[in-house]
């Protein structure tokens, strides 16, 4: 195994010290107060209350870094250092509906080298991720050049070759978010092809089980980059490809995101590139 360096220790202390909470209000989740933020887009006390951990514990850590929070937005840091993009609670709605499925996101992003970034942010590369799950207590986390890990244990991408044996992962647009024809044509052209297509709920988790061989590939569109930043990591550093559906390689794919091994993420590019462009 490799070594845990310091900062994923932090991260995955903040991670473990919300998620107690998280699994706390879980068994409770009748009893939630819960107010609408928007279309099918609830947010929970547990949801503000696991942000709150994770930015206390991570800002004692880390006091001069910025922060990307999907409740509380940008908070801005020393511009020369990296900063924490943080979702708190992915898989909101399994939440509330007492569904076991949902998990902690939290990814560092590097500051970039030339002031603006292969997406023109000013943001670089992802160099550490982490995406635990409370429920299971499985912490997913890679580093840069150091490998994808579940606790323990290296991680490996699958190593199937043909799509007919393959378990596809994906998210469906709901209440307005989201292109659903756009995604229509994707699983017309995919469905056929591929032993099955899964959707859970949770695209930090869906990322995380391709970096575990779970999943053999996974597409989605209209996310945030709270939502993919630490599962881009982890699908690159087991030995996986992630892009948009144009084919590039940013550092978070958020937009669109596009994932797999190297030889399915070929096919399935080739066919959502051709789904597109019939559409």
């Amino acid at each position: 195994m490799a070594a845990i360096s310091g900062l994923m220790r932090v991260m995955e202390k903040a991670a473990r010290k919300a998620g107690q909470r998280l699994r706390r209000d879980f068994g409770e989740v009748e009893h939630l107060q819960v107010s609408r933020k928007g279309p099918a887009d609830f947010v929970s006390k547990a949801d503000q209350a696991s942000e709150r951990t994770l930015w206390d514990e991570l800002r004692v850590a880390r006091p001069d870094w910025g922060f990307v929070l999907e409740e509380g937005g940008v908070i801005e840091g020393d511009p020369t250092k990296p900063r924490f993009i943080i979702d708190p609670l992915d898989g909101t709605s399994n939440f509330l509906h007492g569904i076991p499925h949902f998990a902690i996101s939290i990814a560092v992003q590097e500051p970039a080298l030339d002031g603006k970034g292969p997406d023109g942010s000013g943001w670089g590369d992802v160099t550490a991720g982490i995406v635990y799950q409370p429920v299971t207590d499985e912490s997913f986390w890679a580093e840069k050049s150091r490998g994808a890990w579940l606790q323990d244990r290296r991680l490996r991408v699958s190593a199937r070759r043909h799509l007919d044996e393959s378990l596809i992962a994906t998210g469906i647009p709901f209440s307005g978010r989201g292109d659903m024809g756009e995604w229509t044509r994707i699983y017309h052209e995919l469905a056929p092809r591929v032993a099955g297509i899964r959707r859970f709920g949770a695209a930090s988790l869906d990322l995380a089980w391709v970096a575990a061989g779970r999943y053999d590939g996974f597409w989605e569109s209209s996310l945030e980059s709270y939502d993919t930043a630490a599962g881009c990591l982890l699908v690159r550093e087991a030995g996986g490809f992630v892009s948009d559906y144009r084919g590039r390689s940013l550092p978070i794919c958020a937009e669109t995101v596009l994932a797999g091994n190297d030889a399915l993420h070929s096919k399935l590019h080739k066919l959502v590139a051709g789904a597109l462009k019939a559409g």
